[in-house]
């Protein structure tokens, strides 16, 4: 299996995240995350990593909004000529209502206004960390293109809370989108996201869509995060009005509970009939993960990876979530190994 990764994620290491009641803690997307990983993938014979291709601004600038893409390529040098006290990471402490339509002009209005929360930290190297990550899904998008049966992009940051003109969860560009739509024009594609939390950016990008199927299975935004998208009752809307799901979970969700509502997603994307598959793979579904509440085994990750395994489709495999450190390579091994 082809597996893409780049040390530029390295540049994006905030030194701290604000969690709610405003409490700062160190940031748990760190790159020890993509440590572990690699030490696993290099512990096996079929993984062949390389650095990603780049493939420049434009299929990136297909799916997020431009003046959000300058936000971010201008918002560190910005913040450092800004006459803020503490510049270690740019936070604003204001929110947009997105009901008021209208872009603030200043550092910290724009900030306010493409940032959804307290975890989309920028510092030196965050927009460049960015690029590489969505350069590894889009060399992975290309590998399957090319006759391979899936790939692995090992993506950090992760991508699927960034939606067309906004950061949240960790998330800048979203990296499942933007490979996505560039198969798009190869043929139907379908994004199936495994990840915890719901994958607000990518149900953004593509709700008026009718030619990419997107489906998230994660725990219920009634009592978690992004909590004001991932309902169920939510479609898609437009030509793309049946075309997005939401399986929201329970608290305590175990293997069983899980594996039967994954099984409802693949029937969806077997009527779909897609060329390709494009997968969010979040490990934070794993029991033990630190930000989770569903209680998904090693086994029960493994089973996942079986299952969608049987779909027979050209796989491209996107890192998400997951902060369990010590048990992200075994967790992601596990999926691969179904897979590959």
């Amino acid at each position: 299996m082809k597996v893409f990764y780049s040390e530029i994620h390295r540049r994006h290491d905030p030194p701290f995240e604000v969690f709610d009641g405003g409490l700062r803690v160190p940031y748990l997307e760190n790159p020890d995350r993509m440590e572990r990983i690699l030490k696993a993938l290099r512990g096996v014979d079929w993984a062949e990593i390389s650095a990603p291709t780049d493939f420049g601004l434009e299929p990136i600038a297909a799916v997020h909004d431009q003046e959000y893409l300058d936000f971010l390529t201008s918002a560190w040098t910005e913040w450092l000529a800004s006459d803020a006290e503490d510049k270690s990471t740019l936070l604003p402490a204001t929110f947009a209502l997105r009901r008021q339509p209208r872009r603030p002009k200043s550092l910290l209005g724009r900030a306010g206004y493409y940032m959804m929360d307290l975890s989309a930290c920028i510092v030196d190297g965050t927009y460049e960390a960015a690029l590489a990550s969505a350069n590894c899904a889009l060399s992975a998008a290309q590998a399957v293109t090319e006759g391979g049966k899936s790939a692995f992009a090992l993506c950090r940051p992760p991508g699927h809370h960034a939606g067309r003109d906004y950061a949240g969860g960790y998330c800048f560009i979203n990296n499942a989108a933007v490979a996505a739509n560039w198969l798009s024009a190869k043929g139907r594609v379908a994004i199936l996201d495994i990840d915890y939390h719901a994958g607000n950016g990518t149900q953004d990008i593509f709700f008026d869509r009718d030619d990419v199927l997107t489906i998230s299975i994660h725990a219920d935004p009634d009592f978690e995060y992004p909590s004001f998208i991932g309902f169920e009752e939510e479609r898609g809307r437009g030509r793309g009005l049946g075309f997005h799901h939401n399986f929201p979970l329970h608290k305590g969700t175990d293997d069983a509970a899980y594996l039967a509502t994954l099984d409802q997603a693949l029937g969806l994307i077997g009527e779909f009939k897609p060329a390709y598959l494009v997968l969010s793979a979040g490990m934070d579904i794993y029991a033990e993960d630190p930000l989770g509440t569903v209680k998904v085994t090693t086994n029960g990750i493994a089973e996942i990876g079986k299952r969608i395994a049987s779909l027979e489709l050209p796989i491209v495999v996107v890192m998400e979530g997951g902060y369990a450190n010590e048990a992200l390579g075994r967790n992601i091994l596990a999926l691969l190994e179904e897979l590959k």
